[in-house]
This record gives C-alpha cells, structure tokens and sequence, in this order.
C-alpha cells in the first residue's frame, strides 16, 4: 500500500497511538498496512497506551503452571494465581422487579420474559462508552450479548416435563421453554473490583422463540418463506438453538441458528414439491414429533401449531408449512437500540449456523465473514459483502446491517491435498441436479437456491466435507483463520480420509472399539491469498489434532505430540485475544469424559501461542481398522505453548468466550452442567440426585464448599468471569493499570 501521507515529519508512532486510541481508526487499523505494520512491531492486538502481544513476547506468555485433568471435583478448576466469579445463572432477573429465581421449578413462564435462559452459548461483549454507545475503548461497563442455545427440561419444572402417551400436557411448560432459547442482553459494570448485571439499565432485554423478526435479504417476501404469521413473507417469529456468535465492526451482534430443524415436526409429505422434499431432507426438517414435542399441547394454538410444517390448509398463508424455511440463518441484534426488531440476514445463507466471525476490516474493502454449518461431513462458508466498508458506519445499528448483511457473495470452501485451498462461489446460476438424503434429488434453477439450500449448492460445487465445522477465529497478528472441527464419529471412514481430514481410527478405552472416525477433532487454519480476506485462494495447514492421555504412544492419533498439560479432545470454542495475541480453546468433549479407564476429564480452556501457516512438517498418517488401511498425508504445524487454563464441572460444556478490552477479564459459559442426570450413562442419578449441582451458591465462585460435598440442588448453566487475582492482563505475567 502506498504511503498517501504528505507531511513526512509525521511519525509512524505517533500515528499508530492515534489510531489505538481513536474506535474508528482502530478499526481501519485492523486491516491492510495497519494489520502488518502492528504485527512486524509486535503490537497486534490494539489496547490503548500499553500493548500487550503475547506471540511477540512469547517469555512473557503463559507463565502460569497447567491446570490438572479434573476426573471428579463438580466444580471449576483454574491455574494458580486466577479466579472465577459468578455473573449471570440459568433463571437470574435482569430487572429490579422479578424475584430471585428458587432454582426449584416453580416460576411462572411469563417471569422468563425476565430471565436468563438456559444452556448459555457463544457471546460478545461490547464495551459501552458515556454516550451509551460501543465504544471498544472501555472495559468496566458493557454490553453482554449471550447465546442460549437448548435446555435441559428435567431442571426447569417442578418434576420434571410432563408428557402423557408422548406428548406435552402443560402448556405453562411449553410456555416456560419457548422464553428459555434465544439471547440475553444485559449491561454489565465492574463495582468494587467485580463485574455484575445492571438491574436498572434499559438495554436489558430478552429475545426468545416468541419475539417478532424482520427477514432481510434476498429471501424477503419469498414464496417459501410465507406463513400464516405472515402471509407476505416478509416476517418470522422466534429464533431457536442459537449456539455460536458473532459481532460486527458496525457494533451489532449475530445470533448464529444451528440446530433449529428438529425443533419442527412434520407429519406427513403430502402436497410437498420434489424439490421442497429434496430441501426439507438435507436439511433436517423431517422429524414425526419435533425435539421438545411443542406442537402435541394444542393444534389450534399457533404458539404451538407454529411448529408443525405439515400441508394442512389451503395454501401458505393458511399453515405453517413454510416456518421451518424461516429459520437457519445469522440474526443481527442492535444492543443499544432495545426496542429494535432483530433482522434474519438472509444473504449469509442457510444452514446449522454454527457462528459468524469477522475478518479484519478495511476502509474502501467488502467486508468478510467466516461461517461454520455444524454437522458430521458439513462445510466451511465465508461471505463478501457487495458493499465497502466504510468507517462512518461504526454505530450504524441495523441500519448499516442493511447495508453490509443484505447483499454479498457466498462461497464454500474447498481444501485441495496440495494444502491449497479454493473458494467457490455460490451465488452464482447453478443448473442441473443433485442428489439429497432419502432418495430425493433437487433441482437447481431458482434465484433463491445459494441462500435457502446452501447445503445443496455446496454439494453441487464439491466443496470438501469437513468433521464438524464449529467455531472459527481470526488471529489479529497475522489474519490467518482457524476453525475447530470437532469431531466425527460416523462419516469419515478410513476410505474417506483426505489431507484436511486425515484421522480415521478407533477408541477402545470407552467402548467404541468398533467404529472408525475422527474421534478427538482437530483445529485447521488457512492464510488468504495475499492476506486479503476477499481472496478466492488460500494456503492451509492443521494446528492441532486432539488426543487423549492414552494416546501418548500413537503416533497417528497423537500427531501433535500433546502432553499432560495439554491433553484436548473435541475443540470448539475459539477466541484470540486482541489485547495479547492468545488463542483460547473450548472443549465440547463426550469422548475424552466418558474414559472408562480412569483417565478422562472435564471440558476444559486451554490457551495457546499459535505460530503459522506452514510452520511444521508433512506426515504420513496410517489409518488402520479391521482389514482397512489408508496413508494419508497432511501438515501438521507446530504447537507452540499450549496450556490448560481452565476444567469446568461433571458433565458440562465450556464454550462462549469474550474479553474485555484491556485483556483482565475473560467472560466464558459453563454449560449444561449435570446435562445427562437420568439417562442410562448415569444410572441411579436423578432431579434429586444430579450427576452435578454447579453452581452450589448464587455468590463467590459457586463451587462447592469442599471437594467432595455430596451433590444436591438443582444445576445451573452460567456465565463466570476469569480475572487474575493480581489484577494483570490474563495469560501473561504483564501487570497494566
């Protein structure tokens, strides 16, 4: 880039604080010369006067010492010198007027319209400026945009839900469940040295499955998306199972719908078109009952009816045949407009939206998007804005949202086995067939096709099947991107493997001996081509694989060569701190803990200091089951530090992760926790005696008082937050004031 200054006596220094301390330029910053120039001075990661990068001052990283493996304490384990409070629970009031949830069964489900929901999920926080407006200078008063993804109904009423023959008797449960999903958007301040939820602000809100959305895009006023609740097609109502997130450089937060189609039921195929069969298949919209069984309390309710897809009246405007098509996309959210309606960004595409995560952003440039669709053998997404970003829109609201979300480029992700990588693009006229799950084929020809079935169009392209893309982050010293991929345990046979999805194998120390896959999950990482996040080719390689402690000795399973202080199985949570430069891991693991062999462990935080694109070495990778062996090779790059920071309590997930803006405080969720009391991994366990009770108290960190406090109460998903006990930026041994 040139250099379009005139006045040569003006100091790159001086321009550098000028933009660390001004939102705008800080922004501008992040892409282009900025993102170079910070990262050959070591200063990526923009954090006022003082600037921490942990990548460049790596001997000032990660000095904190692992934290164990945790087999049995219910509760949350950190590295010496951290803590962990309690914020926000499953249940608490965000207002001075709704009482102190009893955690017992007992509330009313108009009270949730006030609450926090459950399974609590990806999340941002925007810090908040005195002109109530983002401003990403400020650290001790917010915004905090948090995901509720599920629920577990035996905790949330009196005994247990309800069914009778199969179905749901109690509407109130109903009822209280629909206001469980969504977001809550609550302000957050630091008093007395803790953060806390501000139950007098008027941006505290609640978006539920029962709150009106806009539908934007080029999906607005379609005949697929018509409905009885709104026969233009121009409006839905709810989002649901909204796991991941995002936020964009205008300062709104996306809402990512993953798994929302079998929350639908659908009784019968009758009057379904070959390609609304075809749709309806690759896409999951075929259960008989629906997950939670919503439509079985009343059939002339549309609270209820809303969720049956079934052909029933005479045409779209007289069913809800269409509801299913009105979910499945990123939901942009205004915190600071709290009488705002969310808007479906049509344009992103439709698919188990795992997140939404921006690339650095440029002045004059698209703005770019990574996205991932959560399923065993799915993809990898990214959209071009047709717009240029433009940094008079920061504090644009929705209204920017139009401008950047509403129209754009969608491609799909190839990963080629030379570690090259393609983008390909969708939105483009595709025609001919292609062939869907239960003997349907769809055929292309619609102007809607790349952003209803974007499964389909990615199946059409030959985008490359990932194992379980999930979340996703951009490294702020170098713009390369990194995704999780979980796992996959059914799809990815030994004679399915390829270089960006090399491991194929067994697991014989918890019983699944028998079946091949990608049983621990690993993180991929690519640089675009030029470092320009709109290139159409890239470079790739694999950060890390995940392993179990007895896979020390195996060298095709353990081919990152981890150790006890960083052992990790099924990554999924990602976050780079722009204030160090540290990556952090979330793990969502039901294979590491549930070893039978004593050595298993809760869902834990690591931190890591990842290097680069091609920064370690090829390897040969044998995958052998039964009489089916396959060498595959791949590039595995160098580890670096890597530490576990954080195990979570019995039977939970850790994920959603956020910082404030001067790096001492991690907001992370605790999910589910105690998730499989009653099933038959759990035998004897019960709502009165739960596999975990975390959180034990409603103050301090909630853990239990001792090690080994006999489990009783109910538990809780909940936010925490991890500060340093000193008061430091987290994951160095820097102190800033």
């Amino acid at each position: 880039m040139s250099n379009d200054m005139n006045n040569p006596s003006v100091h790159f220094e001086d321009v550098l604080k000028k933009a660390i301390d001004n939102p705008a330029r800080r922004n501008i910053l992040r892409g282009g010369l900025g993102l170079s120039a910070l990262s050959f001075l070591g200063l990526a990661g923009c954090g006022g006067d003082t600037i921490v990068n942990a990548a460049a001052n790596p001997a000032n990283a990660l000095n904190f010492t692992a934290t164990p493996l945790n087999q049995s304490y219910d509760g949350v384990s950190v590295a010496n010198g951290y803590k962990v409070e309690l914020l926000y629970k499953l249940g608490d009031p965000i207002n001075a007027t709704t009482s102190a949830y009893l955690n017992n069964g007992s509330e009313t489900p108009a009270s949730f319209d006030f609450r926090s929901g459950d399974h609590h999920d990806g999340m941002y926080f925007f810090g908040m400026g005195s002109n109530s407006k983002w401003s990403e200078s400020v650290s001790d008063k917010g915004i905090l945009c948090i995901n509720h993804e599920a629920i577990t109904p035996l905790f949330l009423h009196a005994n247990g839900p309800t069914p009778a023959t199969g179905n749901r008797t109690v509407p109130d449960e109903v009822q209280k469940e629909f206001r469980l999903h969504g977001v809550s958007v609550v302000e957050v301040n630091k008093v007395n040295g803790a953060f806390q939820v501000n139950l007098a602000s008027p941006f505290n809100r609640r978006i539920t499955t029962l709150t009106p959305m806009d539908i934007a895009g080029p999906l607005r006023g379609h005949d697929l998306l018509k409905t009885k609740y709104s026969p233009t097609g121009v409006m839905t109502r709810g989002t649901v199972n909204n796991c991941a997130s995002g936020y964009t450089p205008w300062g709104t937060y996306l809402t990512c719908e993953e798994n929302y189609a079998g929350y639908f039921k659908r009784s019968n195929v009758t009057g379904r078109s070959p390609n609304e069969l075809a749709s309806e298949a690759r896409n999951g919209l075929t259960s008989s009952s629906g997950r939670e069984r919503w439509t079985s309390v009343s059939t002339a309710d549309d609270d209820y009816n809303r969720w049956d897809i079934t052909i029933t009246g005479a045409s779209a405007a007289d069913d809800f045949r269409n509801a299913g098509n009105t979910y499945g996309f990123n939901v942009e959210i205004d915190p600071f407009a709290s009488g705002s309606t969310p808007k479906k960004r049509t344009a992103m595409g439709r698919f188990a939206h795992e997140g939404a995560w921006v690339a650095p952003v440029t002045v004059g440039k698209p703005v770019v998007f990574y996205m991932g669709c959560d399923s065993e053998g799915e993809y990898i997404y990214k959209f071009v804005s047709a717009n240029n970003w433009r940094a008079s829109d920061i504090n644009g609201g929705l209204a920017a949202g139009d401008r950047y979300l509403d129209a754009g480029k969608l491609y799909v992700a190839k990963f080629n086995e030379n570690f090259t990588g393609q983008w390909l693009e969708l939105t483009v006229s595709l025609s001919g067939t292609v062939s869907a799950p239960s003997s349907t084929t769809f055929t292309f020809g619609d102007a809607s096709d790349p952003y209803l079935n974007t499964r389909l169009c990615a199946d059409k392209v030959g985008a490359t099947k990932m194992d379980r893309p999930e979340w996703g982050a951009v490294n702020p010293a170098n713009g390369e991107v990194y995704f999780t991929l979980t796992n996959s345990r059914s799809k990815r046979p030994v004679a399915d493997t390829n270089a960006s999805n090399p491991r194929s194998y067994t697991d014989n120390a918890s019983g699944t001996g028998s079946t091949a896959g990608n049983w621990n999950g690993h993180i991929i990482r690519w640089r675009e081509n030029n470092s320009n996040p709109a290139a159409l080719t890239f470079d790739w390689d694999i950060y890390v694989f995940g392993a179990e402690s007895d896979d020390l000795n195996n060298a095709n399973v353990n081919l990152s060569g981890l150790t006890a202080e960083n052992y990790l199985s099924s990554p999924d949570g990602l976050w780079f701190s722009e204030k160090t430069g540290i990556m952090y891991i979330q793990t969502d693991d039901g294979q590491f803990t549930n070893e039978t062999d004593g050595q298993g462990t809760t869902c834990m935080l690591l931190a890591a200091i990842p290097g680069q694109v091609g920064d370690g070495s090829s390897v040969a990778v044998v995958n052998t089951v039964g009489a089916a062996t396959q060498t595959v090779t791949t590039r595995v790059g160098k580890v670096g530090q890597l530490k576990r920071l954080l195990t979570g309590p019995l039977d939970c997930e850790i994920t959603g992760i956020t910082e404030t803006h001067d790096g001492k405080a991690l907001f992370i969720n605790i999910q589910h926790p105690g998730e499989g009391t009653g099933s038959s991994s759990y035998p004897g366990t019960s709502i009165s005696n739960p596999v975990s009770s975390w959180p034990y108290s409603s103050t301090g960190n909630g853990n239990p008082a001792t090690p080994t406090t006999a489990k009783s109460g109910r538990p809780r998903s909940a936010t925490i937050v991890l500060t340093r006990i000193d008061g430091g930026v987290i994951g160095t041994d820097f102190t800033l004031s």
